[in-house]
C-alpha cells in the first residue's frame, strides 16, 4: 500500500466523478504545487498536504518510530491535532482549531494510517480508541471499506484498516458487519487463477462485477492477507511455485497467490510499471517498494531481492523528489528484507527523511528491532532479520474526483 498523491491530482482529470483504479505510486516525476500558505512546523514536507497530509505525516513518524528514533513532539502534535472529535480524520484541515462539520471530508485511508502510527508511538490510546469506533462505524456490510464512508469496498483501504485493527491488537477477523469480517471483503476481490486477474487482487469490481488484476491492490491485499499492516512479521519461507487452481482458497493462499502474481509481473523488469491517460508506462517505484515487502510478508525472500535491488539502484531522485512518504515506504522495504536503510544504494533514507521534517528527539534514537536481530545473529549465528512492511493502499475519491495506495495508495511532500 503506498501513497502516491502526486499522480492522484494528476490523473483525478481523467475520473471526475468515477470511482477508479488506485492511483499509481510512482508518478513522482514532478512533485506537486508548493502550498499557498505556510505550513506548520511540525508538518512533513513541504508540497501542498491537502490530499496526503495525514497519510505523509503518519508514514513519517511510523518509519522513524521503526528504525528507532523517536519523533519530534511537535510532528506527534501536529497529527493527534488532525482528528475530529467523532475520532476521524481527514486528509488535511488547514485550521485544526475549527470544528470537523459536515462539509469535512474524513476518509478511512487517513484514519487508518494515523491509527498504526500512533498505536505504534503508544500513549495515544484516547485517540486511536475513538478512530478504531470510527471505522468500524463505518464498514461496510461486507466487511469491507471504501476510501470514503458509504463507497464500495476497496482492496486497498480495507487492508489499511485491517492494519490499523492490527496495531490496537484487535484481531481483524473479529469486526464484523452482517456476519462479514474484512478478510471476506478482500477473499471477494481476489481474482481466479484461471482468469484474466491470474491470482492478483482488484482494486474493486468494475460495473459489470468483473475483477481487474491490480498490482496497487494486489501488494496491498498480500501483506494485509497475512493479517498483517504497515510493519510486518516476516513470513516463513515459502517458494513461490504458481497460483492455486481448482479450488476456493483461503485468505493465506489467496495472498500466495497475489504474491505469486506480483512476482511474475516482476520477474522481466524487476520493477512494476504505471501508465497515467496519454502517457506511456513509467516505473512504479511506490508500488514496487511496496511488492517488495508483500512478497516479505509471504517468506518469498527470494522473489523480493531483484525488485529490491532495482530500488537500491533506482529510487533516490523518485524519493528526493516525492518526499517524506516515499523515504518511509523505502526505509519499510528496507526493513523487510533485512537491508539496512542507512546504506540504502549509498543513501541514508533515515537521514534523508529527517530532514523533510521536525528532527528526532535528540539522545531518543535506539537499536531498531531488525538491528537487534542482526546484532543476535553476530552473537549466536541463529538470529532472524525482523521484516517491516508498509503497505499501502490509498484508493480513489469518491464524488471529489480524485485517485488517493502501499501498499501500497500512492505520494506526496
Amino acid at each position: 500500500m503506498s501513497v502516491r498523491r502526486t499522480a492522484a491530482v494528476l490523473a483525478a482529470t481523467a475520473v471526475i466523478g468515477a470511482v477508479a483504479a488506485p492511483a499509481a505510486s510512482a508518478a513522482g516525476s514532478s512533485p506537486s504545487p508548493s502550498p499557498s500558505v505556510a505550513l506548520p512546523s511540525g508538518l512533513f514536507g513541504s508540497a501542498d498536504p491537502t490530499y496526503d497530509g495525514v497519510w505523509r505525516q503518519s508514514l513519517a513518524l511510523l518509519a522513524q518510530h521503526t528504525v528507532g528514533q523517536s519523533p519530534a513532539s511537535s510532528a506527534i502534535g501536529w497529527l493527534t491535532g488532525q482528528q475530529c472529535a467523532n475520532g476521524a480524520f481527514a486528509a488535511y484541515r488547514a485550521d485544526a482549531s475549527a470544528a470537523c462539520d459536515a462539509k469535512t471530508q474524513v476518509d478511512t485511508n487517513s484514519t487508518a494510517a494515523a491509527v498504526q502510527a500512533l498505536g505504534a508511538l503508544g500513549g495515544h490510546d484516547d485517540a486511536t480508541g475513538k478512530a478504531v469506533a470510527w471505522l468500524k462505524s463505518a464498514q461496510n456490510k461486507d466487511g469491507g471499506w471504501g476510501y470514503m464512508p458509504g463507497g464500495p469496498s476497496d482492496t486497498n483501504s480495507t487492508s489499511v484498516v485491517i492494519g490499523a485493527l492490527k496495531a490496537l491488537g484487535t484481531k481483524p477477523a473479529s469486526v464484523t458487519k452482517d456476519g462479514k469480517s474484512p478478510y471476506d471483503a478482500l477473499l471477494k476481490l481476489s481474482t481466479a487463477c484461471d482468469s484474466e486477474g491470474a491470482g492478483a487482487f482488484a482494486y474493486q469490481p468494475d460495473k459489470k462485477g468483473k475483477l481487474a488484476a491490480n498490482a496497487d491492490a494486489t501488494a496491498a491485499g498480500v501483506t494485509a492477507g497475512m493479517g498483517q499492516g504497515f510493519v510486518a512479521e516476516p513470513g516463513k519461507t515459502f517458494d513461490l511455485t504458481g497460483c492455486h487452481v481448482g479450488y476456493e482458497p483461503d485468505l493465506a493462499d489467496a495472498a500466495g497467490n497475489g504474491a505469486n502474481y506480483l512476482a511474475k509481473t516482476m520477474a522481466k523488469t524487476s520493477y512494476l510499471k504505471s501508465a497515467l491517460p496519454g502517457a506511456e508506462d513509467q516505473p512504479d517505484y511506490g508500488n514496487t517498494a511496496d511488492a517488495v515487502v508483500a512478497l516479505a510478508a509471504v517468506g518469498a525472500t527470494k522473489d523480493a531481492q531483484k525488485p529490491l535491488a532495482w530500488l537500491e539502484k533506482n529510487s533516490a531522485d523518485w524519493a528526493a523528489k516525492s518526499g517524506p512518504a516515499a523515504y518511509a515506504q523505502l526505509i519499510f522495504a528496507a526493513h523487510a528484507t533485512g537491508t539496512d536503510p542507512r546504506a540504502f544504494g549509498g543513501e541514508d533514507l533515515v537521514a534523508r527523511l529527517a530532514a523533510t521534517g521536525p528532527g528526532p528527539v535528540a539522545g531518543g534514537a535506539t537499536a531498531s528491532p531488525s538491528e537487534k536481530k542482526n546484532d543476535e545473529k553476530k552473537d549466536d549465528g541463529n538470529g532472524l532479520g525482523v521484516w517491516w512492511i508498509i503497505g499501502v493502499g490509498l484508493v480513489a475519491g469518491i464524488g471529489i474526483g480524485f485517485l488517493i495506495s502501499g501498499r501500497n495508495k500512492k505520494q506526496q511532500l
